[in-house]
């Protein structure tokens, strides 16, 4: 019989299958979004120098508790990442490459809104050290962009889209779809326009609604109107898949298509459950010591968040996950991807397999197939993914 301490023991090293990587929070933005439920504010005035003095020195806070762990990706998020100095990114790239190792082909992204991209800044950012962009274009028209309280034209980000492209080797770009009063042909005549664009990445994300915020707000007063009902919504996701995989970008993840070798590295590490830094206000991490992952979390206003820093105390919170919380964020992260997940990991990190029966009852319901080694969600699972991954955390 195995020791109580023999899945712990075995698993010390479970980030690894992960990987390892950095994110950086910039919470401000130009405006805020209706949708949006990031923490992210709008400020007439930024010292910048004090966020660069700050990310350097939460980065020599956590290279003591991570020493000669290899960064694999760096992504700087937000709130708006291009309304950054290039120098202060500049820095921090710098700073990460002085104090861990890094691979060989680090991925470093930045996030920017068309609005406030300019030729120059992205040159710089470039010669800082970014090697990928990821754009906030959300809707190629006008009406809807004004709908969802974007600051940029569709001509705007068409500008954006070719500096980006002709400044960085990998770029990608967000889109939303069923949003108000749109049809299903709107949305195919849309995806294809961005398919044509000569992109390696796309980003699509199904308009949810979430409380606290504008949108929120609006909804529950019945005002926000001409949004699709649920089957039009499931007819939008189904037409995704399809026009994406013919034209060789299939999902690789429930909302993001890529080409071969194109898909987001850093992402990745949230989806396969390794370790990353969560630097900035509200950023959230996961941090493995000595065989314990902890869910980390900082405070998140800003100022709150500066003033921390320099204490030495930013994180809000440091909690130590128990077992069975670290196999259910596996499974919630591990079944978004196409590749699945590894059985015996969750084994390991649950301390016991799956339920035999419910994984028989959902594979003849062609909602899962499974191996001895992996579980991976079919297509008609991912229709109802959350009812999958319900049915099987319930056993």
């Amino acid at each position: 019989m195995r020791s109580p301490n023999y899945w712990r023991n075995a698993l010390i090293e479970d980030w690894q299958q992960g990987g390892f990587g950095i994110y950086i929070h910039w919470p401000f933005c130009e405006a805020k979004c209706p949708y949006c439920d990031f923490n992210s504010h709008v400020s007439r005035s930024i010292d910048q120098a004090a966020w660069k003095t700050a990310y350097l020195s939460e980065l020599k806070r956590y290279a003591a508790e991570t020493q000669g762990r290899t960064v694999t990706s760096v992504f700087f998020g937000g709130g708006t990442p291009s309304l950054m100095n290039p120098d202060t990114v500049a820095a921090v790239i710098a700073e990460i490459r002085t104090l861990w190792p890094v691979a060989n082909d680090l991925e470093i992204t930045l996030e920017a809104n068309p609005g406030s991209v300019e030729a120059g800044r992205f040159v710089a950012y470039r010669d800082g050290g970014v090697s990928r962009i990821s754009m906030g274009i959300q809707a190629l028209n006008d009406a809807d962009l004004k709908r969802l309280g974007r600051i940029h034209s569709t001509a705007e980000a068409l500008a954006a889209f070719d500096i980006a492209r002709n400044t960085f080797e990998r770029v990608s770009f967000d889109l939303i779809y069923a949003r108000q009063n749109q049809s299903l042909h709107d949305w195919e005549t849309e995806l294809n326009q961005a398919l044509s664009l000569s992109i390696d990445h796309l980003s699509l994300y199904q308009l949810t609604i979430e409380n606290g915020t504008a949108f929120g707000d609006r909804y529950a007063i019945g005002k926000l109107r001409g949004l699709p009902d649920e089957d039009l919504g499931a007819d939008m996701f189904d037409l995704t898949q399809d026009v994406c995989g013919a034209f060789g970008m299939p999902a690789y993840e429930v909302s993001n298509h890529a080409r071969d070798s194109a898909q987001s590295r850093h992402n990745l590490i949230y989806w396969r459950y390794g370790d990353y830094l969560g630097i900035g206000p509200g950023a959230h991490g996961r941090l493995t010591r000595s065989g314990q992952r902890n869910a980390t979390i900082c405070y998140s206003n800003p100022k709150r968040w500066l003033d921390e820093v320099a204490q030495g105390s930013p994180e809000q919170s440091r909690e130590a996950l128990e077992r069975g919380d670290e196999a259910t964020e596996f499974l919630l992260m591990g079944l978004r991807l196409r590749e699945g997940i590894d059985v015996t990991r969750y084994a390991a990190l649950a301390e016991k397999p799956l339920d035999a029966g419910v994984l028989t009852h959902l594979t003849e319901i062609g909602m899962i197939k499974v191996t001895p080694t992996r579980l991976v969600v079919t297509d008609h699972g991912f229709r109802v993914l959350n009812s999958v991954i319900a049915e099987l955390l319930s056993a």
